[in-house]
């Protein structure tokens, strides 16, 4: 892997974690693992959105705040449903 990807790849995954931080300090953990796949797929489909644009007219820097809220959140499906104690309720 090259340095600049992998500072890239460092600068999106921190980006990830600030967006998951400040979404779990808005709202509370999610509650089951359907509620996190519905929080997750509503991400997916707002990118999917600025997917179907036209390439010449998108919106690169929206688009890319998509993609990182959807990394938050299957962050957040990880922390909050995704262990022995929350994820077997």
């Amino acid at each position: 892997m090259t340095a600049v990807l992998a500072a890239s790849l460092q600068e999106a995954a921190n980006q990830a974690v600030e967006e998951a931080y400040s979404a779990a300090e808005k709202w509370p953990p999610m509650n089951s693992a359907h509620e996190a796949y519905a929080v997750l797929l509503e991400e997916v489909d707002e990118l999917w959105d600025h997917v179907k644009t036209n390439q010449k007219r998108r919106n690169l820097s929206a688009m890319r705040a998509e993609a990182i809220q959807v990394a938050a959140m299957a962050l957040r499906f990880v922390v909050d449903v995704c262990d022995e104690e929350r994820g077997r309720k």
